[in-house]
């Protein structure tokens, strides 16, 4: 017995084991599915998923980061809170007395290091350290308190919980006064928690509507009801997936968004091809149950691996960058796609066993006048003719015409990723409104002097030296202004204030960049926002090379094995660097350029979070492979069968349509819902990955796939005689 046979017969035996013991597996994953949640929410007592995110900038090892580590080795403080006091006259002696007060009760309590005010300042809110604490408009003062570095985790947040306390009651006492409080922690809070709400919001949106649509699909609930149950197995084995993940290293809060809706869309692709087949299988078999899941199992489960398997090398490439973020949803896709596969494989078919001939059976909306011919065209089972039949002999008649339009319409659509900026915003990742984003936004318009510079330099030299070198730097273009220098330890930092404001701008992002081609004598470093936004850049695209590697090769060996082509996999892969390259235009027409911003409720920051190119090119490479596979799958059985190259294509296109279509349909649902939520960077990864399948979808798998393979003719299945023969030893025959 053949390498290849033994292969098919254990897919076949799997799914027959499946079916015999079908609810022994349903029961094992029911257990899997309620442990799996509970763990991940807390439901036994233990921190649930979300008490374990994070959340910052994407870090690299380089400049930025080297900086900004040996600053910290200088401070002793850990974290800080800020109050803005609200509403009162800083003259007042009533506001001084109680500020006062209050900054000896915050001083008291235990792993508190220094509280800052104006009246603390030497010289009072009048002096130059103490006008910084100061309102511009004269109707507030700025309390800030740090925390000692060297406490536990449970003392810090004891420490945190108690200070934030005093701090928002004291406008007490005040008439028309309020304290609003903020800090980095209370802002990755709110960010955490704007997950957990944007995971809920895209669930709540996203499963009702595909109901809706799998019921069109399928004809009846009972064979809708099987991706969706999936789908739920898929969420419970990611969140679970991501708690161990937490458990081990710092994790993003973005990752569960982008991760659980990965497997969501997945789950539900898988879950609607095997039922699918499941219910051609029982029309064209025999009608035994167990027979028709076994065939199932076979070649649609074959389908669903070689899926998986391109999918899950595509987020491999993710681990070959530096940034922390990268890897984590690198390494937790991954698993999440494991959970999705053995979804398709075993809880799908179990699910499938259990009901048996009512599956097979057409839907009770079928039987509905009205719905029959509707649901006749939009089923899951296609006729030997149909709609998309007669598109693929209508591409074959003008191949050149189809394949130069929709080449145009792509590249038309990729050219405004040239001038693609990226970002690594913090407050402005909640929607405009957020309680912590209003207390940033006001405290850099009212407390600027008091806000983080734009850049930083850090120096190791004398305070001599680094007040000569701000002279310097004061005539660089787009520098505002230049905060004097100031001694940490034995550092100097240097903060300039860029033209606009703008931490993130292509100013400061320039302003970093003559920093650094122009150093002193002493050592430097320069650090902020921009210039971390540079070396991530940097980084990402010194690692590229070795990912795009991977993932070409690995892909194109597993096309390789799958249709024993050359040609094909090559084609494939040119085709989604093209609509890949369209998905980043439409990215940045949309968010960079603020196009469709009152739609789609957010606020442009004049650039692309710096995490989202990268993944949007290896989850939509994911899933453009996705359909690709479906569709080649059918077209190389088709050829298998005896077919010609074109009537391959056709059958193919006409028995996998549907099917994509509605699989497309689905994914996209699942994305849009979850950009329905605030967080921009979900938002941003939401609507790219939307524009992505539909793209690839409708004009590529539609329209550019059949008329390239149109013109290419039989050369699609040309391979040298060695590469033939390998094939016929370890290649997949359907």
């Amino acid at each position: 017995m053949s390498h290849r046979a033994v292969r098919r017969t254990l897919l076949e035996r799997t799914g027959r084991l499946v079916a015999r013991h079908a609810k022994t597996v349903v029961a094992v994953w029911v257990v899997a599915v309620v442990l799996g949640l509970g763990t991940a929410l807390g439901a036994f007592g233990g921190p649930s998923l979300f008490d374990k995110l994070t959340s910052g900038e994407p870090e690299v090892p380089g400049e930025s980061r080297t900086g900004r580590d040996l600053l910290a080795a200088q401070t002793t403080s850990a974290e800080q809170l800020l109050m803005v006091l609200d509403g009162v006259d800083p003259a007042s002696p009533r506001v001084a007395a109680q500020v006062r007060a209050l900054s000896a009760d915050l001083a008291a309590v235990p792993g508190v290091q220094r509280v800052s005010s104006p009246y603390a300042a030497p010289g009072g809110p009048t002096s130059g350290a103490g006008r910084a604490l100061v309102a511009t408009d004269g109707r507030g003062v700025l309390v800030s308190v740090d925390v000692d570095k060297g406490l536990t985790a449970k003392r810090q947040t004891a420490t945190l919980d108690a200070v934030g306390a005093r701090l928002a009651r004291a406008a007490d006492g005040l008439p028309g006064a309020t304290a609003r409080v903020g800090g980095v922690t209370l802002l990755v809070t709110a960010i955490t928690d704007q997950v957990e709400v944007d995971l809920r919001t895209g669930e709540g949106v996203a499963l009702p509507i595909s109901l809706v649509v799998m019921v069109l699909v399928f004809g009846g609930f009972l064979a809708a009801g099987m991706p969706l149950a999936g789908a739920v197995a898929s969420i419970a084995g990611a969140l679970a997936s991501l708690y161990g993940f937490a458990s081990l290293i710092d994790l993003d809060s973005t990752v569960v968004n982008v991760v659980t809706v990965l497997g969501l869309g997945l789950s539900i692709d898988y879950g609607l091809l095997v039922v699918s087949r499941f219910r051609e299988e029982m029309q064209n078999g025999d009608g035994d149950v167990e027979d028709a899941v076994g065939r199932t199992v076979a070649v649609a489960g074959r389908t669903v691996l070689f899926s998986g398997l391109i999918v899950a090398i595509s987020l491999c490439g993710l681990l070959f960058f530096e940034a922390a973020i990268l890897r984590a949803i690198g390494a937790a896709g991954v698993s999440v796609v494991v959970v999705a596969l053995l979804v398709a494989l075993t809880l799908v078919p179990a699910l499938v066993a259990l009901t048996g001939h009512r599956l097979a059976r057409p839907g009770l909306l079928t039987r509905v006048p009205g719905l029959r011919s509707v649901l006749r065209r939009l089923g899951d089972v296609p006729p030997p003719v149909g709609v998309f039949s007669r598109l693929a002999h209508r591409v074959q008649r003008r191949p050149w015409l189809v394949v130069a339009g929709v080449l145009a319409v792509l590249m038309v659509t990729a050219l405004p990723a040239l001038s693609m900026q990226l970002r690594s915003t913090g407050t402005e990742l909640l929607p405009r409104g957020a309680e912590q984003r209003t207390f940033f936004e006001d405290l850099a318009t009212r407390f600027p002097a008091a806000t983080r510079a734009d850049v930083t330099v850090v120096a190791r030299g004398s305070l001599a030296q680094v007040q000569r070198y701000a002279t310097d730097v004061a005539r660089l273009d787009g520098v505002r202004t230049v905060d004097p220098p100031v001694r940490q330890g034995s550092l100097v930092t240097l903060g300039l204030r860029v033209d606009g404001g703008d931490a993130g701008s292509r100013t400061a992002a320039t302003v970093v960049r003559e920093l650094r081609a122009a150093r002193p004598a002493f050592p430097i470093w320069v650090t902020g926002q921009a210039a971390g936004t540079i070396d991530y850049t940097s980084s990402v695209l010194r690692r590229a090379p070795y990912a795009i590697g991977l993932v070409v090769l690995a892909t194109f060996i597993l096309l390789f094995l799958m249709t024993g082509s050359l040609l094909v996999p090559v084609k494939a892969l040119l085709m989604n660097v093209v609509s890949l390259g369209a998905c980043l235009g439409v990215l940045v027409l949309v968010f960079q350029r603020g196009h469709l911003e009152q739609l789609l409720g957010f606020t442009s920051t004049g650039g692309i979070e710096s995490t989202i190119p990268p993944l949007v090119l290896s989850f939509g490479f994911g899933l453009a492979m996705d359909y690709e596979v479906f569709l080649l799958a059918r077209i190389k059985e088709q050829r298998d069968a005896g077919a010609s190259n074109d009537e391959a294509v056709v059958q193919g296109l006409q028995r996998s349509g549907r099917i994509i279509t509605s699989a497309a349909l689905l994914v996209a649902i699942v994305f849009s819902g979850f950009a329905a939520g605030k967080l921009l960077v979900v938002k941003e990864t939401g609507i790219a990955l939307v524009v992505a399948v539909v793209i690839d979808a409708t004009l590529v798998r539609m329209l550019l796939v059949p008329a390239t393979m149109t013109l290419l003719g039989e050369r699609n299945w040309w391979a040298p005689a060695p590469l033939r023969r390998l094939h016929e030893r370890v290649g997949v025959r359907h």
